[in-house]
């Protein structure tokens, strides 16, 4: 189970992982990461809608996500935001198959984010000039 301190509870917080971060998209999720400037430790958060599947198949996918999420906290950054929509694939598949496709998400989400990052603040190798062409 997830530490209460890194629950996505609010839906002020959903919205912020939603429209103010990016998305990093697999077979069986869609992970959308967000950095937000409070010091508080990453939190996750699971959106899994009844396109999934009846109220047993929602809830084994959110287990499965769950457990995988405590196993991935370190990986997230301070005053990050993670949620995870299951897509209706999500439904059929084991917890290997829905850990790769969440680890693949996650690992898009984060290059993404990385590159919005640096676009916002400049890119750090040219000391915050970028180049123009």
């Amino acid at each position: 189970m997830l530490p209460r301190e890194n629950r996505l509870r609010t839906s002020v917080d959903f919205r912020t992982a939603f429209r103010g971060g990016v998305k990093g998209a697999s077979g069986h999720v869609l992970a959308h990461l967000a950095h937000t400037r409070e010091s508080h430790a990453p939190r996750v958060g699971f959106v899994v809608s009844k396109a999934v599947g009846n109220a047993v198949t929602r809830n084994r996918v959110k287990r499965r996500a769950r457990a995988w999420a405590a196993q991935r906290l370190t990986g997230l950054g301070e005053g990050d935001l993670l949620v995870i929509r299951a897509l209706p694939a999500a439904a059929d598949a084991d917890y290997p198959a829905l850990e790769r496709s969440l680890d693949r998400a996650l690992a898009q989400a984060t290059k993404r984010l990385r590159a919005k990052r640096e676009r916002e603040t400049g890119d750090i190798r040219t000391g915050g000039d970028r180049a123009r062409g």
